[in-house]
């Protein structure tokens, strides 16, 4: 994934609606988020660089650690022209580091990508946008700073109630 072309000032978005997007998973299927996520909850990863796969990875192995029940899906979100000239190219690099049996559950988005970026903003990109939906697309739990315990703690209260 390519930087971030615009700048958008990060924001908390907790209590918000997710806004309706379009995206593509590595199994080319189209997903309409959030309308296609019917589970009482999701939790949505979201990247806008390439180097926010390392904190999306902290988030998967503490998820995974603490057997979280959560439906999880990786959002790489990208902005621009250029790397929408460049989708295959990149959707295809995932494809050799990701294995197969999470293709479906990464959605790359990339038409819409500025939406989603401002919507929460892309100061410090590499941190994942950790992002709790109901099946409403209602944002229960918001998150930018980095994978933390505390922050892991806290999405599994708000999971818990």
């Amino acid at each position: 994934m390519t930087g971030c072309s615009s700048q958008f000032s990060n924001k908390n978005v907790t209590g918000q609606q997710f806004p309706d997007v379009v995206g593509q998973s590595l199994e080319k299927e189209e997903v309409s988020i959030p309308n296609d996520f019917q589970d009482e909850f999701t939790l949505l990863l979201v990247g806008y660089k390439q180097d926010s796969q390392f904190d999306i990875d902290r988030w998967l192995i503490g998820l995974d650690m603490t057997e979280t029940k959560v439906g999880v899906y990786e959002i790489p979100t990208i902005q621009g022209m250029f790397p929408r000239m460049f989708s295959t190219v990149i959707d295809n690099g995932m494809r050799k580091g990701i294995p197969k049996a999470l293709w479906r559950n990464v959605i790359t988005v990339y038409k819409q990508g500025e939406l989603i970026q401002s919507f929460t903003g892309n100061e410090k990109p590499n941190n994942a946008r950790v992002i709790l939906i109901n099946k409403k697309g209602t944002i229960l739990y918001f998150y930018d700073e980095g994978f933390s315990v505390d922050a892991l703690n806290s999405l599994r209260d708000e999971l818990s109630q």
